[in-house]
């Protein structure tokens, strides 16, 4: 599939010596949602920043649709729509007024159709009038999603988008988020909620103290990395896990109520047949026994920790 954004070799340095990004590669794909998985400091924002032009790079190459970001960056940032973390409006200004302001910012025709459309879009209609200041958080929110969208781009970059909304908007948004895909716009998201990315994305990086970890196809990383936890709701409660179980790494959960066995689903043997004879040969009886997959922020904080143990094993 045809790339449309694609970045070589992109870091970012600041002065005081802290290193922000390392060195990344990456290729988005046209009419793709793309989520980009970090904890706070990882680079997330940064990545972003630099891209839409805010913030220069160190080193590396950004491509947007064949544009070099570096070189040509008005005709690169006239395809991209940022919706920031922070919310950066004029708060005397009327909804309506700044949705046209931040059309004509990207040189593009007055077209009142196209913005009625996207304030209706964001159940905003209703308060097209209204000024800024008058308007919930929520609907602050929704304001920067229409400014984003106002010059009809390609390219809409989502910074944390629902960090601190409530329920109703998150579901709002990502219904949104599934039309603008419908229409052929490339959607990159970042987020702390691990459930948009396995909910919307089509592929998921892990960035991690500048370095972007891996890029994987969100069905093939959960089925390479992910593993699942057998629970056995037991007869009697224990008050530990009895010795000799010491090679199964067994867990207690529900005070003692279920016995907890995480295995690799792809391995060749999973220890599930030896540890239900070893069981039986104690004594230790069990009612029910439920398997379920480990989710995708199973695979993120294990791939941190799998990194984190790499580089402090290297620097030892």
């Amino acid at each position: 599939m045809q790339s449309i954004l694609s970045l070589s070799q992109v870091s970012k340095t600041y002065g005081s010596g802290h290193k922000a990004l390392d060195h990344v590669d990456l290729d988005i794909r046209r009419g793709e949602i793309f989520a980009l998985l970090g904890p706070n400091g990882a680079g997330k924002t940064t990545l972003i920043s630099i891209i839409c032009g805010i913030v220069t790079p160190s080193t590396g190459t950004i491509l947007v649709d064949g544009h070099d970001a570096i070189r040509s960056p008005r005709e690169a940032r006239s395809r991209i729509g940022l919706v920031p973390q922070e919310l950066s409006v004029d708060m005397f200004e009327t909804v309506m007024a700044t949705v046209r302001f931040s059309r004509g910012l990207f040189g593009r025709a007055p077209n009142q159709a196209v913005l009625d459309q996207v304030l209706k879009d964001l159940s905003l209609w209703d308060k097209r009038n209204a000024k800024i200041m008058e308007l919930s958080g929520g609907m602050k929110r929704r304001v920067l999603i229409a400014k984003a969208l106002a010059h009809e781009p390609d390219i809409l970059f989502l910074d944390e988008p629902t960090a601190g909304v409530d329920v109703s908007l998150r579901r709002d948004m990502w219904q949104m988020i599934g039309k603008l895909r419908e229409r052929g716009v490339t959607i990159i998201l970042t987020t702390h909620y691990i459930e948009e990315a396995e909910e919307m994305a089509d592929r998921v990086g892990v960035i991690n103290k500048g370095q972007l970890l891996l890029v994987e196809e969100k069905a093939a990383l959960m089925k390479k990395l992910g593993k699942r936890e057998m629970d056995l709701s037991l007869v009697e409660p224990l008050d530990a896990v009895p010795a000799g179980l010491e090679e199964w790494h067994l867990s207690l959960a529900d005070e003692g109520h279920r016995l907890r066995y995480t295995f690799d689903a792809q391995a060749e043997r999973t220890g599930i047949p030896s540890l239900l004879r070893k069981l039986s040969d104690m004594g230790i009886a069990f009612k029910d026994l439920d398997t379920s997959k480990s989710s995708l922020e199973d695979i993120f904080v294990d791939l941190v920790e799998q990194r984190n143990a790499s580089a402090q094993g290297a620097a030892a």
